[in-house]
């Protein structure tokens, strides 16, 4: 089924398989570094020897991939934080590399007081650098759809596309893609209408071949409403329907949540998501 939830590497990023063993869970993310801070301290080798021997003991775990800090916003027009979010996202991309993770996911970025068009192109040609840095890697990464808060683009499938086409179409380039975003951004998977209707149009724009991972999270905000805030599955906007569709379509894609973890919630989203594709 590829489902599960963003772990914990509390004391170290071993401790990420705590989790995953105690839910049972077949996937997870992870944060490689703390995400609040620009500078992390390289992986050790006793780190990776860690982390090997812990996937090693937990056979179960099939994919394992990263989320990126949140201070990258390779969109920037000051040349200052640009560059210091391509040097972190080049990290990143490394960490996942030494760590034998598939994917890390990237914020597309915030386009602030300029357009999103030049936005897109600062986006695109960073991600270019960043790929060329990294290219004896086979790590992807996976551009989330925004929710549209504020000036971050990446809110429509064709800000998406444009930056894959800007990038130069590289297969090492995917997508992660948010249901909460989505919905917030304007597309409706609350109904089976909705839901087929956004999936042709993702086709058709990004197409279904770039889709890599699933972030599985209910929706605070109105269809619409650019908010991104998650609720537990069934709880918010989106409502089971939604993800019933979803766990029955893309059973075969890595899913995880990424809800509050108050009184034992990933257990609960994890058996209604089991539930819905039964």
């Amino acid at each position: 089924m590829l489902l599960g939830i963003h772990c914990s590497v509390s004391g170290g990023l071993e401790h990420g398989f705590d989790e995953a063993r105690v839910l049972g869970i077949d996937t997870f993310q992870v944060f490689t570094r703390n995400q609040r801070q620009w500078k992390a301290k390289p992986i050790s080798e006793e780190e990776k020897k860690a982390f090997a021997t812990a996937w090693a003991d937990n056979p179960k775990v099939k994919v394992i991939f990263s989320h990126a800090s949140y201070l990258i916003n390779l969109a920037s027009a000051d040349p200052d934080l640009r560059g210091k979010s391509i040097a972190a996202f080049t990290d990143e991309v490394m960490r996942c590399h030494e760590l034998g993770l598939a994917y890390t996911v990237l914020h597309p970025g915030a386009a602030g007081e300029s357009s999103e068009e030049d936005a897109m192109k600062r986006i695109a040609d960073a991600l270019k650098t960043i790929v060329s840095e990294t290219s004896h890697s086979k790590v992807k990464i996976l551009l989330e759809n925004t929710a549209g808060q504020g000036s971050h683009v990446g809110y429509k499938f064709e800000h998406i596309s444009n930056i894959m086409d800007l990038a130069g179409g590289s297969d090492r380039i995917g997508n992660c893609f948010d249901t909460c975003h989505a919905f917030a951004a304007g597309y409706n998977i609350s109904t089976e209408d909705g839901f087929h209707k956004l999936w042709g149009e993702f086709d058709s724009t990004i197409g279904l071949n770039k889709l890599c991972a699933i972030h599985l999270n209910d929706s605070k905000g109105d269809l619409g409403s650019r908010l991104d805030r998650h609720e537990h599955i069934g709880k918010g906007k989106i409502g089971t329907l939604g993800f019933k569709l979803m766990m029955k379509k893309f059973p075969h894609i890595p899913k995880v949540l990424e809800t509050d973890k108050e009184n034992n919630m990933d257990e609960v989203n994890l058996a209604l998501l089991n539930e819905l594709a039964a």
